[in-house]
C-alpha cells in the first residue's frame, strides 16, 4: 500500500513534526507500507501540488489541518480526490479537536478524521484501513459509516510518551530548516478555556538525559535554533532547574526559545535565569491579560499581581529576551483596558509585545461556551474573534491595528527606545499615533523600517517636537540612508573631536570617520568605520 503524506506548511521556514513523529513508530514488518511525501506551504501553486500528489497515486492520503492551513489543504484534496475518487483521505491535527460531524458532512471527500495524539492509532488504522467495519478499533477516529451515521471513537492519547522513537530517526524530519521543534512534554497543568492545552491532562514528560540525547543530535546537524514545545516549562520548579541547567551546557551553539509563566517563577529559578549567558533564552511570558477578572473568566492559574511581579523582573534581566502577549477578544476585556496594559508592558521593558486577536479554536472550552458569553466568531479559520459584549467590530479593528503598530514600531529594534520613551512620558500616545496612521491609511499595508521612520518623524513634527532629535538618532544608528528627512541635516566634520561629550555608545578611535547632526539645544556625534560597518555608527556622543 502506498501512503502520501501532504506536508503542507505556513511557511518554508515551518515544518510540522506530525509526519516524522508518526513514521518513527512504525511497527516493523507487519503492514507493508510504502511511505512518501509531498512538502508544500500555503502559497504554493494547488494545482502543482496537486499534480505532484496524483502522481504517486496513492491508495491513502494523510495530512494535518490545523487554522493557517486548513483552507488550501480543503481545495488540495478535493482535487486529488476527483482524480483518484479510491484514494481514502485521512486528516489529523488540531483542526480534528472538537465535534467532527458537522466537518466531515460538510466535505465528504474527507474518509475519516484522527483526533488526538497519532503516533500508535495511525498505525493501528493503517492496518484495517480497508475494513471500515473493524474502524470501531481505532480510538480516535471520527468518520460516517455505510448508512451515514456519524461513529466518534473519543480521543486518542499516548500514556507512555517517554517510551515513543524519537522523530528525529525518522527519514521524514527535515534538517533543512533553520530552527527546531523540540517536544519536551504533552499536557499542561493549566486550565485556560482559550487554548487546546487547557484541558490536556495528565502532563507527560521527557526526562532531561532524553532531551540531552536529542539535543546532541540536533546539534550535529548544524541547527542552533531550538522552539521548545513545553507548556509547562515552569509548572514544576525542579524541571525547570534542571532544563535551565541542561540549556547552559549548549551556550554559543544553540539559542532556545520558550513559554514561561511570569506567575509561578520560584525564588531558584529566577537566580538561574539572571545568571544565564546572553543569547541562549528567548522568553515567551504568557500573559493574556493584565486584568484579574479576565483571567477568572478564562480560567488561567496564576496571580495576577504575581505575573506582573514575575514579568517586571524577567524584563529586567538584559540577559534574556522576554515577549509577552495580550489576546483581544477575551471575555470582558475592553479595548480601553488592552490600551492600558500594552502601556504596563512597554513600562516594563518588555522585549517584544504581541497583540492578538482571540481565535476561537475547535474542541477548547470558550468555542463550547462562546455562546454563554456572547462571543461571536468566524466560522471559517482562523475563527478569530468577531465581536464581544464588551467589544465591538470597530474595537476589534482597532485592536487589530494596534497590533500593526505595535509589530511595526515598538518590535523594531530601531525604534523601541523612542516609542518606550514616548509611551511612557505621554498616556495619549498610542492611541493619538494610532489615530494618525489610520487617518492616513497606511497601517493595512507593508512598510519598510525607512518608511515608518519617516511616519514617526512627521507624527512627531506636530504633535512631540522634542523627540525628532531621538528619532534621528535612532534612524542614523539603524543605518538607514542619510537622504531622507531625519537625518538630511547629518554634516561631515573635519575637525577634531570635541571634548566633554557625553558618550552615548561605542568608543571613539582615530581612524574614524566624524559626522555631527546640529539641533537647537544640543548637538549629536557620529564616528563611522567603513571597515568595520558600511552604515551603521561605531561610536554616537552628544554635547
Amino acid at each position: 500500500m502506498r501512503l502520501l503524506w501532504l506536508d503542507l506548511n505556513s511557511s518554508y521556514a515551518h515544518s510540522s513534526l506530525a509526519l516524522p513523529a508518526i513514521h518513527a513508530q512504525q511497527p516493523g514488518t507487519e503492514i507493508d507500507v510504502e511511505w512518501c511525501r509531498v512538502s508544500a506551504t500555503i502559497n504554493s501553486n494547488v494545482g502543482s501540488v496537486v499534480t505532484e500528489i496524483v502522481g504517486y497515486a496513492p491508495q491513502v492520503l494523510a495530512a494535518t489541518a490545523w487554522l493557517f492551513t486548513h483552507e488550501v489543504l480543503r481545495k488540495i484534496i478535493i482535487r486529488v480526490k476527483a482524480l483518484l475518487p479510491d484514494c481514502i483521505v485521512i486528516l489529523g491535527g488540531p483542526e480534528m479537536l472538537g465535534d467532527n460531524e458537522a466537518y466531515l458532512r460538510t466535505y465528504p471527500f474527507i474518509d475519516c478524521v484522527f483526533r488526538g495524539e497519532g503516533e500508535v492509532g495511525f498505525h493501528e488504522w493503517l492496518a484495517v484501513y480497508k475494513r471500515p467495519d473493524r474502524w470501531e478499533e481505532i480510538i480516535g477516529l471520527c468518520w460516517l459509516n455505510e448508512a451515514g451515521v456519524y461513529r466518534d471513537n473519543g480521543i486518542a492519547k499516548i500514556k507512555a510518551f517517554d517510551s515513543l522513537a524519537l522523530p528525529e530517526q525518522s527519514t521524514f524530519f527535515d534538517w533543512t530548516k533553520p530552527f527546531v521543534q523540540l517536544e519536551t512534554t504533552r499536557g499542561c497543568f493549566n486550565t485556560c478555556t482559550f487554548c487546546v492545552s487547557g484541558g490536556e491532562k495528565p502532563v507527560r514528560t521527557l526526562p532531561v538525559e532524553r532531551i540531552r540525547e536529542r539535543l546532541d543530535l540536533i546539534r550535529k546537524r548544524g541547527i542552533r535554533d531550538i522552539r521548545l514545545l513545553d507548556r509547562t516549562f515552569n509548572g514544576s520548579s525542579r524541571r525547570a532547574v534542571e532544563l535551565l541547567s541542561l540549556f547552559r551546557e549548549y551556550a554559543g551553539k544553540m539559542h532556545f526559545h520558550l513559554e514561561i509563566h511570569p506567575a509561578l517563577l520560584s525564588e531558584e529559578v529566577m537566580n538561574l535565569l539572571r545568571e544565564m549567558p546572553e543569547d541562549l533564552l528567548h522568553l515567551e511570558a504568557g500573559i493574556q491579560s493584565l486584568r484579574e477578572k479576565v483571567l477568572k473568566t478564562c480560567q488561567r492559574i496564576g496571580n495576577i499581581e504575581a505575573a506582573l511581579e514575575g514579568l517586571r523582573y524577567l524584563s529586567s534581566l538584559s540577559n534574556l529576551v522576554v515577549h509577552a502577549d495580550l489576546i483581544a477578544g477575551l471575555p470582558l476585556y475592553s479595548l480601553r483596558e488592552i490600551v492600558e496594559d500594552v502601556r504596563t508592558l512597554v513600562s516594563f521593558g518588555t522585549s517584544e509585545i504581541q497583540l492578538e486577536l482571540l481565535k476561537l479554536l475547535p474542541g477548547t472550552v470558550m468555542r463550547e461556551r462562546a455562546e454563554e458569553w456572547g462571543i461571536i466568531y468566524s466560522p471559517d479559520p482562523p475563527y478569530e474573534v468577531l465581536q464581544t459584549p464588551v467589544m465591538s467590530v470597530g474595537d476589534l479593528r482597532r485592536a487589530r491595528l494596534l497590533s500593526r503598530l505595535i509589530d511595526g514600531f515598538y518590535n523594531a529594534l530601531a525604534w523601541q527606545k523612542v516609542i518606550r520613551q514616548l509611551v511612557t512620558d505621554h498616556p495619549c500616545f498610542l492611541e493619538e499615533f494610532l489615530s494618525w496612521l489610520e487617518d492616513q491609511e497606511l497601517l493595512e499595508q507593508p512598510l519598510s523600517l525607512e518608511k515608518r521612520g519617516v511616519l514617526l518623524y512627521r507624527f512627531c513634527s506636530g504633535a512631540y517636537p522634542s523627540y525628532l532629535p531621538k528619532i534621528a538618532v535612532a534612524w542614523i544608528a539603524a543605518g538607514i540612508p542619510f537622504t531622507k528627512e531625519p537625518s538630511r541635516r547629518l554634516e561631515a566634520w573635519d575637525s577634531r573631536l570635541p571634548e566633554n561629550l557625553e558618550v552615548l555608545e561605542g568608543e571613539w578611535t582615530e581612524v574614524m570617520r566624524l559626522y555631527r547632526l546640529p539641533f537647537e539645544t544640543e548637538t549629536y556625534w557620529f564616528g563611522f568605520d567603513r571597515s568595520k560597518s558600511q552604515s551603521k555608527p561605531l561610536f554616537i556622543a552628544r554635547n
